[in-house]
């Protein structure tokens, strides 16, 4: 079961194996890669933004499960979380496009050599492991990619847009039910032709 901070885990997890990929061979500094909006950057040289969550269409849950002895849990919800990852060289400009393409080329490479995170999530939170939580590239047409990106006074920067699913965000609603202490039976002997 995962609570409420699952989906920050997530976006810990994700800048965490980009960091370690590509820290300081590709970025010199740890610190410039996170979780922004493209309009809003900072310092980050390689953003990751989390542009949509939606429930998950292919994992539903529907029945209650125990949670200790005494209570049973409301069924999860299952999402999926979309984002876009974003590189934003401070190259001089004769550069900054060829630096902006080797960076995506090594996080594309990064996140596709790590395609599934349950393990470094298992390290951090309670992640479920029941559904495997996978990193998908998404293939977007030009003008989703335009409409994503719908940042006025920002102009248009090559990204690259993945999808993590499921993700197990636990009820935290619970029902109390009574153990069983007794069972009574009574036997009847049957004759053979069932009366």
């Amino acid at each position: 079961m995962a609570d409420y901070t699952i989906i920050s885990d997530i976006g810990s997890a994700l800048v965490r194996i980009l960091r370690e990929g590509m820290v300081p061979d590709v970025i010199p500094n740890a610190d410039a890669v996170g979780l922004c909006s493209p309009s809003d950057k900072g310092d980050f040289v390689l953003g990751l933004y989390l542009y949509d969550i939606r429930e998950s269409e292919e994992v539903f849950e529907s029945s209650m499960r125990m949670s200790g002895q005494n209570q049973m849990r409301y069924p999860s919800r299952y999402l999926n979380l979309f984002y876009m990852l974003t590189a934003y060289s401070m190259s001089d400009i004769k550069f900054r496009s060829f630096e902006e393409h080797r960076i995506l080329g090594r996080a594309i490479q990064v996140l596709q050599d790590h395609p599934v995170l349950d393990d470094i999530l298992h390290e951090n939170s309670a992640a479920s492991d029941r559904y495997p939580v996978r990193i998908e590239q998404q293939r977007l047409e030009n003008d989703e990619k335009m409409r994503l990106w719908n940042m006025p006074n920002v102009p248009y920067k090559l990204s690259m847009y993945y999808k993590v699913s499921p993700v197990e965000l636990s009820s935290a609603r619970t029902r109390k039910v009574p153990r069983v202490r007794r069972v009574d039976m009574d036997f009847v002997e049957m004759e053979r032709n069932g009366r």
